[in-house]
């Protein structure tokens, strides 16, 4: 039988699955602020929102890049993102089904298969949390 070593190994796990969020977050966060009335036009939501999306991901991408770049990622923390990233999930997921953001066919299977990989990420970083724990 394979022994999992102590907490710093396993505390890895979480930190590369915060980081990996932080990456994807923060990329999507630029392209809407460098990109958002052609973005716009392909998805559907207006260049405005886009921006300020924009601006959320990064400041957000920022803060979960510094969660994981800490020797062991707090759980506190840790719980904060896994919450917004459920929040995130469910919202965009929302959006879709009330027309509320008037998005195109793309812009609707944009913001499904986005909160698809926000929810991976959700489930992976309770995976990552429980793994350091013990």
């Amino acid at each position: 039988m394979t022994t999992i070593p102590v907490t710093a190994d396993r505390a890895r796990f979480l930190r590369a699955v915060l980081a990996a969020d932080a990456l994807v977050t923060g990329a999507n966060g630029l392209a809407y602020l460098a990109a958002a009335p052609l973005i716009g036009e392909f998805l559907g939501p207006d260049a405005g929102l886009l921006r300020g999306l924009g601006a959320f991901l990064l400041v957000y991408g920022a803060a979960v890049a510094l969660l994981a770049a800490r020797r062991e990622a707090g759980p506190a923390g840790t719980r904060i993102v896994i919450a917004l990233n459920v929040v995130w999930t469910l919202g965009s997921i929302a959006a879709v089904v009330s027309g509320a953001l008037e998005f195109t066919t793309a812009g609707a299977f944009w913001a499904v298969a986005q909160a698809l990989v926000v929810g991976v990420f959700a489930e992976l970083q309770i995976v990552g949390l429980r793994k350091a724990r013990h």
